[in-house]
């Protein structure tokens, strides 16, 4: 006969050796690489319609000067900071003239609080509203090395010298790869001004905010230069896919960025080596009107066109952004084994050339040139094997029926005298 405790000490033994728990190593996370030094350039509307009084019983112009020198005042030391100003100094007819009104006051570089304060206080409301132009002139005063750069536009009014289109302006600047966004902010509660405020902020992946006092606006654009400082990362490799597979550009590990017409397709090349996986993501920005229910596709395959795997994303005019990724092992024996383009390296690994294709299904709501393309972020990384380990097991031939058979025996023991204690417990009560 058995008693309980001691049952119960052999089963958690059996269970001990039957059943070992083995624990992953922890990985070390790798540093990350210091972010470049961002800029940011504030362009303010000084056309006449800045003269509104209509802010709390004040002018548009006095609130913008008020919420320029807060900010200044709260920067931080080596900020690098630029002002342009667009419609200041232009006060005749001639619109040719006028509409070329917009110039630099503070250039880009640490901030000279007395300075930039001097220069805004002298500014008056006086000419027309070439928004386009100046985006263009501020894009050159941030130039195109170093890390993020944000424009922060403030406006009374829409355009009023187009062309350029602003919105054309923005999407010309998102094409060139420099990393570079424009916010917006509207200080007349007007929706044609709305309108083309959003359409330029959507373009380059900013955003747009009405301010309706000298509180918000001082807020907002605090707001806006802080997240440039916080969200300031290296910027994507501009890359250009190719028509098909071959001759398409070779990339290794790395964030790029590239611009797709309506459903186009482009291609890329990763090298991947025996024993590694492939890990790519791209995200999608429509920055135009775009006709509802669209889609985007990325799919790896061999060089042969023998799909892999592919990853898809799509929407139905609810977002702003399609993602969608993938992953791959060249580990895996059917499909490295007859790879007809695998090399081995002189120690004998192989590797292999997977194309990366990236198509979408947008259509145009307004523009059927689809001109310059709409702009996406490729990722793409090459990490060691970590395909999902197998199942723990018994193990197999005689050693599984071995454990098998001492198995049976000890529960068949164990279920004989726990009988014969539950009879014998039985027939005493």
């Amino acid at each position: 006969m058995i008693n309980g405790p001691r049952s119960f000490f052999v089963l958690i033994g059996l269970s001990t050796v039957l059943c070992p728990l083995a624990t992953a190593p922890a990985l070390a996370a790798e540093p990350e690489p210091a972010a470049e030094p961002f800029r940011v350039e504030l362009v303010l509307d000084v056309s006449g319609s800045m003269r509104a009084a209509d802010i709390g019983g004040r002018s548009r112009i006095s609130v913008a000067q008020q919420a320029f020198n807060d900010v200044v005042d709260a920067l931080p030391d080596g900020t690098q900071l630029g002002i342009r100003v667009l419609g200041a100094t232009y006060k005749g007819d001639n619109k040719t003239v006028a509409c070329r009104d917009t110039q630099q006051l503070v250039p880009v570089g640490p901030v000279d609080r007395a300075a930039a304060k001097e220069a805004i206080a002298t500014l008056r409301p006086t000419g027309h509203t070439p928004i386009g132009l100046a985006l263009r002139g501020a894009a050159q005063d941030l130039g195109t090395d170093g890390g993020n750069r944000r424009i922060v536009l403030i406006t009374d009014g829409e355009d009023t010298c187009a062309p350029p289109d602003p919105c054309d302006v923005a999407r010309e600047l998102a094409a060139q790869g420099t990393k570079l966004v424009v916010d917006t902010l509207g200080l007349a509660p007007d929706e044609k001004v709305r309108r083309q405020l959003l359409c330029i902020a959507g373009a380059t992946g900013g955003t747009y905010a009405a301010a309706q006092s000298s509180e918000q606006l001082t807020d907002r654009i605090k707001q806006l230069v802080r997240r440039a400082e916080d969200t300031n990362t290296p910027a994507p490799a501009p890359v250009a896919g190719g028509r098909e597979c071959a001759g398409a550009p070779l990339l290794g590990p790395g964030v790029y960025t590239d611009r797709e017409k309506f459903a186009e397709h482009r291609w890329y090349r990763v090298p991947v080596a025996e024993g590694q996986e492939l890990r790519a993501a791209v995200s999608v920005t429509p920055d135009r009107p775009v006709h509802r229910d669209y889609g985007v596709l990325l799919r790896a395959t061999a060089a042969d066109g023998r799909e892999l795997v592919r990853g898809t994303d799509a929407g139905s005019g609810r977002t702003d952004v399609l993602s969608t990724g993938l992953r791959w092992s060249a580990s895996e024996p059917e499909e490295t084994s007859a790879e007809p383009d695998a090399d081995a390296d002189d120690e004998g690994v192989r590797t292999i050339e997977v194309c990366l294709v990236i198509s979408n299904s947008f259509a145009p709501v307004d523009r059927a040139d689809g001109q310059p393309g709409m702009p996406f972020e490729l990722v793409v990384d090459v990490v060691a094997d970590s395909r999902t380990p197998d199942a723990p097991g018994l193990g197999r031939g005689w050693l599984l029926l071995l454990v098998l058979t001492v198995a049976g025996l000890v529960s068949g023991v164990l279920v004989g005298w726990l009988t014969r204690w539950w009879i014998a417990t039985w027939r005493t009560n």
